[in-house]
């Protein structure tokens, strides 16, 4: 059963950074899509960002200019640099990968983020 990893998660204060990293258990063919999805308290799951195959990228309007998508082939784990934090961003991130034809997903456990004013 392939699992997803997600580390870098904290606690930090408005304008600060944290970088997340997400690593499957084992390697997973015919990767589509790499996601970082959020959920805060008492709010759905949305999309902060994802990467494509084909590295085309895609950013909630809320984190454009402040996220940054990325794969790390050498470490193969995609992460999720955040700068310029604010407490509206505080959440637990999970991380959601799916293959071609939708044939497979996965989500990580999720890590907390939480930013102070």
């Amino acid at each position: 059963q392939v699992q997803l990893v997600e580390s870098g998660g904290g606690s930090v204060q408005r304008g600060g950074s944290l970088r997340l990293s997400c690593a499957p258990s084992e390697i997973i063919p015919n990767i589509h899509t790499v996601a970082w999805y959020r959920q805060a308290p008492g709010k759905q799951r949305e999309l902060v960002a994802l990467i494509r195959y084909d590295s085309s990228r895609e950013y909630a309007d809320s984190v454009k200019g402040r996220f940054a998508i990325s794969r790390d082939k050498g470490k193969n784990t995609v992460d999720l640099q955040m700068n310029s934090l604010e407490p509206e961003d505080t959440a637990v991130y999970y991380c959601n990968v799916y293959t071609d034809f939708g044939q497979y997903e996965y989500w990580g456990q999720g890590t907390q983020v939480t930013v102070s004013s």
